[in-house]
């Protein structure tokens, strides 16, 4: 990862970021397409307008972008973009990682050994009780507690954790205080830990916010504890994605007779490791390598400059609404790698691809 970026660079990554219908995926793709986000931004208009897909994404202006800043710079808040020296190792090791994180506090905690704590957010006195004990346990060995500073489990980790270092992850921009009730708390965690978000500065969170923001607790931790969770909850969405991305699932048992119980038991026959103590997560973490970010291969190496039209169909009708890898299209079609992934770029910004991670893509 560079260990700095151009005041410039920085800019253009932040307005690609917020280019509409730009995900991590396509961010990171254009980044490899183009070399640098100020080649991809200059370069955008052009290869939308040429993909058809006029109407689909939009650049936004230079002012929106300096507004975002200003309003990040009035709170404090520090912005972190994908190459820069801070960027969290653990986040840079997925695929794709977050373009950029806005921040509050002490950034460093991010780069010490951290374990997420997440559960219900109406949760039992025993929940919470637990969740503050194993938080406490946990900052006392060294460990940085990530959780999403809702109600119930998540607040009652972060509450065990301020002595010893704390990251929430918020759904909404880093000013937005939900629920209302843990202002008192996120101040806390502003002067003693780490408040962070993909959102903009005074961004509401809305419901598609929040797997992204689950992604990132599980993204940044060596491993994920549910201590309380139905079954059907955000808390088991981190808990799923803890497994995709390589990190150890921990579960705390509980009561048949209660339904937040019944999240944790279903981890626990899927194979979760049982968590009861301290020494549980320190037995799995002693057989746990640090996640580093991979080696790289860029996926456009050998695209021609300018794609033939008539190949981009073809890459379309080989297209399904199942994921298929591009490496399985350019065989089909025998052409290399390179040129299949700048079609299915073209393909993305016309609206009639979705890349996905890992070099798949679906229609």
């Amino acid at each position: 990862m560079s260990s700095g970026l151009s005041a410039a660079e920085r800019f253009a990554r932040l307005r690609l970021a917020r280019t509409d219908k730009v995900g991590p995926v396509t961010f990171r793709q254009l980044l490899d397409r183009f070399g640098s986000a100020t080649h991809a931004v200059e370069a955008l208009p052009d290869l939308i307008r040429k993909s058809g897909g006029g109407t689909g994404h939009t650049l936004p202006t230079v002012a929106s972008v300096e507004a975002e800043l200003a309003a990040g710079e009035r709170i404090g808040a520090r912005l972190i973009v994908l190459g820069e020296a801070d960027y969290p190792e653990m986040l840079a090791a997925l695929d794709p990682p977050p373009p950029l994180l806005w921040t509050r506090g002490d950034v460093g905690l991010m780069a010490r050994p951290c374990i997420g704590i997440v559960g219900a957010r109406i949760a039992s006195a025993g929940g919470q009780r637990i969740a503050r004990g194993l938080a406490q346990q946990l900052g006392q060995a060294g460990h940085v507690v990530v959780s999403g500073l809702a109600r119930g489990i998540d607040g009652a980790a972060h509450a065990g954790a301020l002595e010893t270092g704390t990251v929430a992850v918020l759904g909404g921009g880093v000013d937005d205080i939900y629920p209302p009730d843990n202002a008192d708390l996120y101040a806390q965690i502003v002067e003693r830990g780490c408040i962070v978000s993909e959102s903009p500065v005074g961004a509401r969170a809305q419901a598609r916010d929040f797997p992204r923001r689950n992604r990132i607790i599980s993204g940044l931790s060596r491993g994920v504890i549910v201590v309380e969770a139905e079954i059907r909850s955000g808390s088991l969405i981190t808990a799923r994605l803890a497994g995709e991305q390589g990190r150890d699932v921990f579960a705390v048992p509980g009561s048949p007779l209660d339904p937040r119980s019944k999240g944790p038991n279903e981890l626990l026959r899927q194979g979760a490791i049982l968590c009861e103590g301290l020494e549980d997560v320190e037995r799995a973490f002693n057989t746990l390598r640090t996640l580093r970010e991979p080696e790289r291969v860029n996926p456009f190496d050998g695209a021609p400059d300018e794609l033939d039209e008539a190949l981009i169909e073809q890459v379309a009708g080989l297209l399904s609404p199942t994921p298929t890898p591009r490496d399985e299209l350019a065989r089909a079609l025998g052409v290399s790698i390179g040129t299949v992934a700048a079609a299915l770029l073209e393909l993305s910004l016309a609206g009639r691809a979705t890349l996905l991670a890992g070099g798949l893509v679906s229609r």
